[in-house]
């Protein structure tokens, strides 16, 4: 009788750990959203995350048609998201963009620093499936007092 009940609960493990695995996405796509307090163009030591912003990934054949695939995703209390994606995207381009900052001094999108390019194709030469993609960026509307000195040291070196 325990040998049967043991059975059962190492056969019962074992096929949730599949059911799991057949569930999964084939990728993850991870990355940051930030406000440039200091309108410098890249992230610096006075820069800070953004909580709450909406963001999208769009995978594109080639040619740029129409989106193939859009996937809706948002950042957590550190300004991070995680979004998973299903599929093939080896023939796509697929971007990672957001749209609009919950802070309303600092709702200028970033150029240059608005969208991530991520690859999303298993034949890549990457071994694991979650893709970093760059910081994406707000630029607030006045830089902070302290930008002065900390641009002024980042250019001294």
């Amino acid at each position: 009788m325990a040998r049967s009940i043991v059975f059962i609960a190492i056969a019962s493990i074992c096929c949730l750990s599949l059911v799991r695995l057949a569930s999964c996405s084939d990728f993850i796509v991870a990355g940051r959203v930030y406000c440039d307090t200091c309108r410098a163009g890249f992230e610096t030591n006075l820069t800070t995350y953004i909580s709450g912003a909406p963001l999208k990934i769009e995978c594109e054949d080639r040619e740029g048609d129409h989106p193939k695939v859009v996937i809706d995703g948002v950042t957590d209390e550190t300004g991070t998201y995680e979004i998973p994606v299903a599929g093939e995207h080896e023939d796509d381009i697929c971007e990672v963009m957001v749209t609009e900052s919950p802070i309303a001094d600092c709702n200028e999108l970033s150029p240059n620093r608005n969208r991530a390019r991520v690859l999303l194709a298993k034949n890549s030469g990457m071994p694991s499936r979650l893709r970093y993609a760059n910081s994406i960026g707000f630029l607030k509307k006045e830089p902070l007092p302290e930008c002065g000195p900390l641009l002024q040291e980042l250019l001294a070196e």
